[in-house]
């Protein structure tokens, strides 16, 4: 406990899923939680349950897709907290089908989230933290961002785009030393609501096939593990590249995905 502590954290897409457990570990560990979402009644809950615990939370309803939101949450980190100390941008949507059945307009909103909104916390987030002694930002990429899948294409460039991207951008932080450490972070098959899109499940199966059954006769199939993952091995990942356990690392790629990508 306490490898947060007093850290300003702020965490996208923190309503749910990897995002909310991540923004729910960081609050145990010391920091002071901003988390962002466009779902705000669970945006509210999520704070509702870290101050109950005793931690420090708070939350914005926040589009990653429009930079005047960014801007809007920069400036309010800034007035309230005066430093960034860790950026995890989370938040993200999923897509699946042949690429000849992809909409050019399915295509953009991809993209918009996945990468626009990586790009525009990365750029926001940076300067705010060069105005301190640094910090860490961590972008969620994923397995898709390493591994190629048919009927995923779309999904696997915007991720691998969020790969190479944050490599550029560690190379550029190293080169100003201006004490930031950009990595980026890539879950396997967690059971966490984007794989409802990406492989036709439902958390509950009212609308498709259920995901829990889904998920782990895929996982049994094609992750060495045999398993999906637990949203709080990845939240591991993320408290680590967080901490100052990984001072010297940059420019990397975590991947937490059972051995998937290497199968």
């Amino acid at each position: 406990m306490g490898r947060l502590e007093g850290k300003i954290v702020c965490i996208t897409g923190a309503a749910s899923g990897i995002g909310r457990g991540a923004a729910l570990a960081a609050a145990r560990e010391g920091a002071v939680v901003v988390g962002t979402d466009l779902q705000v009644p669970q945006g509210e809950a999520l704070v509702a349950e870290i101050t109950a615990a005793g931690g420090k939370a708070e939350f914005l309803q926040h589009d990653v897709t429009r930079e005047n939101d960014w801007i809007a949450v920069i400036d309010h980190i800034r007035r309230r907290h005066g430093r960034l100390d860790v950026l995890v941008n989370n938040a993200g949507i999923g897509l699946s089908g042949p690429v000849v059945d992809i909409s050019l307009s399915d295509w953009k909103r991809l993209s918009a989230v996945n990468i626009d909104g990586v790009f525009l916390g990365v750029k926001h987030g940076l300067k705010l933290m060069r105005d301190g002694p640094g910090g860490s930002i961590i972008n969620v990429s994923s397995i898709a961002g390493i591994k190629a899948s048919a009927n995923a294409s779309a999904y696997c460039a915007t991720k691998g785009a969020v790969r190479l991207f944050t490599k550029a951008v560690a190379l550029e932080c190293a080169a100003a030393q201006d004490g930031v450490r950009v990595n980026s972070l890539h879950p396997g098959i967690v059971e966490t609501a984007i794989w409802d899109t990406l492989i036709g499940t439902s958390a509950d199966g009212s609308n498709a096939r259920p995901r829990g059954a889904t998920l782990d006769a895929f996982t049994a199939a094609a992750v060495p593990f045999k398993r999906p993952g637990r949203i709080e091995e990845i939240v591991a990942g993320i408290l680590y590249l967080a901490s100052d356990d990984s001072s010297y690392v940059t420019g990397t790629e975590l991947v937490i995905d059972g051995g998937r990508s290497i199968a």
